[in-house]
């Protein structure tokens, strides 16, 4: 798996909270969609800090693999 790091977070704009994250403030990841360079990914409590950018079809492993339920809580 590669991944990137953008170093500041807040230049792009029209991140959202990923539905996984819990209720707790203290929980949240946000991710960016239709970024160029891949699926940025960051922690909602660090917005100026760096976010890591993942290729799409890393990304879309991850995502499947929670669904269906590799990682458990």
């Amino acid at each position: 798996m590669t991944e990137h790091t953008n170093p500041n977070a807040t230049t792009p704009s029209g991140w959202r909270k990923s539905s996984y994250s819990g209720n707790d403030a203290d929980s949240c990841v946000e991710v960016l969609d239709s970024h160029p360079s891949g699926v940025p990914v960051r922690d909602s409590k660090v917005p100026h800090g760096p976010a890591l950018v993942f290729s799409s079809a890393d990304w879309s492993l991850f995502v499947t693999a929670v669904k269906d339920g590799e990682f458990p809580a």
